[in-house]
């Protein structure tokens, strides 16, 4: 009797344990797919903050690119120095930040020029091509210079210019003293002795250069990477 009481307790045992088995199954996968569920819940987020972030940052390239090209197309331009005429200050190839928004020629300022009907040279080639040079004296000033010592004076005041690779030693076909009309500059280029000037007929009319033809002050140089940097009276 007692044995088969035994055997029953085992066998009810064995189908308790049966029963069992497959919930704790269900309940591990429940636990599982639970998991798994989170960690995608998880990831959206984190792609969606990583999407918003690089959307942010094309909007800031995307509007700093569209001010630069509202800056240089109408408050800066860009020029390149073509010839000897400036040195020491500037040297063929370089280039130079120019602006002419509401701009007035000043002594010593460092100006490019167009070259057309009232501002114009012989040579039918470069006729197009803008000059730059440095603005000796502005309307009402008078000009004269001694080709002897190389000295130049405005108003019967010797200029201090540093900047000149030499002493102003050539003459064209302005006479001198000469009074810069109204509305116009008198101009030189710092290598006094290899530049095409306002001592020239062939520059502007009889050497003075109508304002309205100067396109901008250099104000800063970007190439070469080495000279970098704003542009002086000296």
């Amino acid at each position: 009797m007692k044995d088969e009481e035994m055997q029953q307790d085992l066998q009810a045992k064995a189908e308790t344990a049966e029963e069992q088995a497959p919930d704790t199954i269900t309940e591990n996968t429940v636990a599982s797919n639970s998991a798994l569920a989170d960690s995608e819940v998880s990831a959206v987020p984190f792609l969606q903050r990583v999407a918003t972030e690089i959307y942010d940052w094309l909007d800031v390239i995307t509007s700093a690119i569209i001010i630069v090209i509202v800056l240089f197309s109408f408050l800066f331009r860009v020029a390149t120095i073509d010839g000897r005429s400036m040195m020491n200050t500037l040297y063929n190839g370089e280039k130079v930040i120019i602006s002419n928004f509401g701009y007035t020629p000043k002594q010593k300022d460092i100006v490019v020029i167009s070259r057309n009907m009232n501002n114009s040279v012989l040579e039918e080639e470069t006729s197009e091509l803008p000059i730059i040079k440095r603005v000796i004296a502005v309307e009402g000033q008078t000009v004269d210079i001694d080709f002897i010592r190389g000295v130049v004076t405005v108003d019967g005041e010797e200029l201090d210019e540093p900047y000149v690779r030499q002493p102003t030693l050539t003459k064209y076909e302005v006479d001198f003293p000469v009074k810069v009309k109204e509305g116009c500059i008198f101009v030189m280029g710092d290598n006094r002795n290899e530049s095409l000037d306002s001592r020239s007929d062939r520059i502007g009319d009889h050497g003075m250069v109508d304002t309205r033809y100067v396109l901008g002050h250099a104000i800063f140089r970007i190439f070469p990477f080495n000279k970098i940097g704003g542009l002086t009276h000296e």
